[in-house]
């Protein structure tokens, strides 16, 4: 069976790859605003689109670029998916596509509001996507993955991470949001039982590890994997929050814009997701968390 990639060389296809190469063929589709994608998907199985521009939190992106990469060009190239023999169309977008902010866990039912042009230009290629009528003998699915780590992150965990080993102290441990995140292994494990079977619906999928845990959780788990003691400090909260108030005056590291975003809930239900594959994920939130942490300690030495 053959799999044809976009973003084979980003952080996600650089983990998929090696875990599909044993059972597929794969075949790297680099994504151009000129090419013709329809010759391109000749003798195809399926197509994973992993491409996209991501979030820009340097706030230095056009808007338009965003529309025209996850917007425009997912739609060529699914109208060329639609017009081909292949016969399945895996799509990952983002919980951001849906909420930046949650006051309750995510689930598919959720009234779609997304704040940014990120998440705005995903919306649009979802909803392009299933307005579409499908022919038979093809499924389409749509992956919303939370916060994605593995070997090869270089998010905001790797920055935690940073943090920890440099033994600083953690001083919002007062906080006990609860945050989802996702194991790569985890979403590579899900996204070959989709190209595999049969028994799976069309549909949107929200994807994450099974539990949420705190910044401070996290933070154990990391200065575990380094064979250190956590540094938590239990700094009250109206402190901290009073702080933040003054670093909206005089420009600290830490206002309330930060603190917010540092402190908030954003827990993403995977029952549905779950519930067709009728099986458990390879690895618990804490085991993966813990084997990222362990590839960044073995880049470190």
């Amino acid at each position: 069976m053959t799999i044809l990639i976009t973003g084979s060389s980003g952080f996600v296809g650089g983990n998929l790859i090696p875990y599909l190469n044993q059972s597929f063929t794969i075949s790297p589709l680099s994504l151009k605003e000129n090419a013709v994608f329809s010759d391109k998907i000749v003798n195809t199985e399926s197509i994973i689109h992993l491409a996209g521009k991501a979030h820009d939190l340097k706030n230095i992106a056009q808007p338009e670029e965003y529309y025209q990469v996850n917007f425009e060009l997912t739609k060529k190239l699914y109208d060329a998916f639609l017009q081909s023999d292949a016969k399945k169309f895996i799509f990952i977008s983002s919980v951001k596509a849906v909420a930046d902010q949650l006051d309750a866990p995510l689930t598919e039912d959720y009234f779609p509001n997304p704040q940014t042009h990120y998440g705005k230009s995903k919306l649009m290629a979802e909803e392009y996507i299933q307005r579409q009528p499908l022919p038979d003998g093809k499924t389409y699915y749509i992956l919303r993955p939370c916060m994605i780590h593995g070997p090869g992150n270089k998010g905001n965990l790797n920055l935690l991470y940073n943090f920890v080993s440099k033994r600083f102290p953690y001083p919002l441990a007062v906080f006990k949001n609860k945050r989802s995140f996702l194991s790569v292994e985890n979403l590579c494990f899900i996204i070959k039982e989709l190209l595999e079977r049969e028994d799976i619906p069309s549909g949107v999928y929200n994807v994450s590890d099974d539990e949420a845990l705190s910044t401070a959780e996290v933070v154990t788990l990391l200065a575990q994997s380094l064979n250190k003691s956590p540094l938590l400090l239990n700094i009250p909260e109206s402190l901290i929050k009073g702080l933040a108030k003054i670093g909206d005056k005089i420009k600290l590291p830490l206002n309330t814009e930060r603190l917010g975003k540092l402190t908030e809930n954003y827990i993403v239900s995977n029952k549905k997701i779950k519930e067709v594959l009728k099986k458990n994920l390879p690895l618990s939130a804490r085991e993966g968390l813990i084997k990222t942490a362990q590839s960044f300690n073995s880049i470190r030495h």
